[in-house]
């Protein structure tokens, strides 16, 4: 898929979008997979994401919301993937099987690496 297509599906009103539209046109790698999912299985398996992400404090965009919007849809997914440029967040997409609409989009920021162990050689 080419990059302005994707620029195309992230032009919704929500604040993850919004993010992930911002950091595509930032330079930022995609990648869109071969193949789908079923959205009820995807649903699952990133509510389980959202309970642990709450547990441990992580921040996340719009995911409750990704979840909301899987379970709701009835068809499968193609899953796409876009890594800002600086690492500090990455994005999910859920597109319709033909990758023709957006159907959920979901950020998660990456915890940064600290300092090296001062014993580190």
């Amino acid at each position: 898929m080419r990059r302005e297509r994707l620029e195309q599906l992230l032009r919704g009103d929500d604040e993850t979008s919004a993010a992930a539209l911002a950091a595509l046109r930032s330079g930022a790698s995609y990648v869109v997979w071969d193949g789908t999912t079923p959205a009820q299985s995807l649903a699952g398996v990133y509510g389980r994401r959202l309970r642990h992400t709450l547990q441990k404090g992580i921040e996340t965009s719009g995911l409750e919301q990704a979840v909301q919007h899987l379970n709701r849809y009835g068809g499968p997914v193609r899953l796409s993937q876009i890594r800002a440029t600086d690492g500090a967040w990455i994005f999910m997409l859920f597109l319709d099987q033909d990758g023709s609409t957006l159907v959920a989009c979901t950020g998660v920021r990456q915890t940064q690496p600290g300092p090296p162990p001062s014993d580190a050689c």
